[in-house]
This record gives C-alpha cells, structure tokens and sequence, in this order.
C-alpha cells in the first residue's frame, strides 16, 4: 500500500542512524571545503531511486519525499549551497526510471499512439490528442516559471503545507460525493479496460468503448488544468490529475491511466529540458553510473508501485492516501522542529 513510501523512508532513517558520519560526508565535506564538490554514493542513489519510483506515481508527492530523503541524507539543499544544482538536475534525472516503467507497462497504448500519428490508428489518434491538450497547461506555466516555483515553493513548510491540503482535497471531495468513495466488492473481477492497461488483454480501437478513449478534449483541458497545480512541490502531480479527472466525471480506471500516461509525457518533457540545461553539471559532479544506478532503482520501485496502485484502487478508494499524507506531514515537522532534517 502507500506505506511502501514509509518503508523507503525509513530506510533512509535507519541508514543515516546506522551510519551518520558516512551519510553526511557529502555536505560536511562541501561545508568544510567550501568547495563545490558534492559526493554521492550508490547506496544514497539507490535510497533516492527507490524513493522516487515509489512515490512518482502514488498521490503523495514524489518531490516532498526526495527532499526528506536528500536532507536526511545530508545532500545540499539550502538556495546557492555548493552542488546544490546537480542535486536538483539528479533528483530529474532519475525520474526516466520511473518514465521507462509506464512505456514498458503501458506499451500497447504507446503502440496505438504511433500508429494515430501516422494515421492508421483513430483511438490511437483520440489518445494522441488528449494527451498533448492535457500537457500543454502545466508544461507552458512550469517553462514561464520554473526559477519563480524553485525559489519560493521548493521548501520543507510550503511542502508539508501541501500534503496536508493535498489530504484535505481528499477527504472534502470524497465525502461530499464529489469523487467515488467506493470500489468494487473486493473479489470482483477486474474488467477487460483493466487487463488491457497492463498489456494483459485486448484494447479497443475505438473512442467511447474504451474507459480511457471516452475521455473528452473537454475532460482532457480540465486534467491539464489540475495538473498545474502540481507546479506547488508537494501536491502531487498524480493526484491533482487523478482528482482533476474524478470531478468531470472520468472513471476511476481511465482517470489512474490517464494519470500514468500524462505523467510519462510531462515528466519526459521536464527531465529532457533539466539534462539539457544542467547535465553537464550532473555528469561533472557524479559521472554517469550513479545516476543510472538511481534510474535503475526508480524503474524496478515504479514498477511494483504502479501495478500495486492499479490493484488497489479497482477495489478501495483514496482515502488511505490522505491519511498517509497527513501522517508524513506530520513526521516531517517533527523532524524539521527537531533539527534532524
């Protein structure tokens, strides 16, 4: 379940608690030195590659628990702190395992896509369309702002600030009946849209028999819309699209695919522009194996967490994602009054 997440975080916890000393040596090094030299061990890249890859895709925020991670890892975090730039531009990159988990899981639909763009596909070309007008939005205001976002919003408080909204959101739209509050009975078999996701069953090549394919240019314009709101680090970019999707009316299994497929464009959109920009920085700073190590560990972890999020949600609804949120929230403050992150 969500506490999967839990599980990644503590194995940070027990890991600094274990050894301090050796999690620190990157930023104590740094400090002393003044230099801008950040070391990143394997170990600390799988840590964050498995953080990643579990909360990418789970409404809980995979920006707030790489922060948490990195801190408690004693990786730079403070605004003009020495390799504090390749920390960010690792933490993006890392995210193409994640990005390779959704083409593998979801191949069929990037096969349909391929063959919409070509004209020989037209619920591959529905599909096509859908995604690009639910792109669009947060990809437009991230570009406009991102320097703006960074350094106002990339912090421990407005983080934990949206996890506990993020919860709220939840709970208000679940029990007003805004969003569905129920799942099937557990035991019930999933349908044929459900198989088809994962690459297990046949897909339909038609809009409108297919829960994902009926979703509307309408519906599409409003899960851009929501998806910009995860432009605030915390909110989670899964579940503000999930959410976006609920409330005009999109099934709970179009509206978690959807997510994943969005979330495959946006974040290779947002990875490419960051290597682009600051790879040079990375590669200079950690070479090129550490961060594949990372990648490696967000794909395996993104894996198990999307086929888990899939299972789970065809029989419960989000209400455990809330709970988590606040939990996670509050841990983070008692760690942030503590002095520990």
């Amino acid at each position: 379940m969500a506490l999967t997440s839990v599980v990644a975080l503590a194995s940070v916890v027990a890991l600094v608690l274990a050894d301090p000393a050796g999690a620190l040596t990157a930023a104590s090094g740094a400090a002393a030195s003044g230099a801008a030299e950040v070391s990143l061990s394997w170990w600390q890249a799988a840590v964050l590659g498995v953080v990643e890859g579990v909360t990418e895709y789970l409404p809980i925020s995979s920006t707030g628990h790489l922060l948490v991670a990195s801190r408690l890892l004693g990786l730079p975090d403070e605004q003009g702190s020495a390799g504090l730039e390749a920390v960010n531009t690792y933490a993006i990159a890392i995210q193409f395992g994640a990005i390779v988990a959704v083409a593998g899981l979801f191949w069929r639909r990037f096969r349909d896509v391929l063959l919409g763009l070509v004209g020989r596909s037209e619920a591959g070309r529905h599909l096509l369309v859908i995604l690009l007008i639910a792109f669009v939005p947060s990809a437009l205001l991230g570009f406009l702002f991102d320097d703006a976002i960074e350094s106002t919003l990339f912090g421990p408080w407005p983080i934990v600030a949206a996890w506990i909204v993020g919860g709220v959101a939840i709970l208000v739209l679940e029990r007003t009946g805004r969003i569905p509050s129920r799942r099937p009975a557990a035991g019930a078999p999933p349908d044929d849209a459900t198989a088809a996701r994962l690459g297990d069953g046949p897909g339909d090549d038609a809009p409108g028999r297919d829960p994902l394919l009926s979703i509307t240019y309408r519906q599409a314009a409003v899960v851009g819309l929501a998806q910009c709101l995860a432009l605030w680090p915390g909110t989670s970019r899964s579940l503000a699209t999930i959410l976006g999707a609920l409330l005009v009316g999109v099934s709970v299994v179009a509206a978690v695919e959807f997510s994943f497929l969005l979330g495959f464009a946006t974040l290779t959109a947002a990875s490419g522009f960051k290597l682009v920009t600051s790879g040079d920085t990375l590669v200079e700073q950690f070479g090129v194996v550490t961060p594949l190590v990372g990648a490696l560990f967000a794909l395996v972890s993104a894996v198990l967490a999307i086929k888990w999020l899939v299972s789970y949600l065809e029989r419960h609804d989000l209400t455990v994602f809330a709970w988590y949120r606040f939990a996670v929230a509050g841990l983070a403050v008692v760690l942030l009054l503590g002095g520990v992150i």
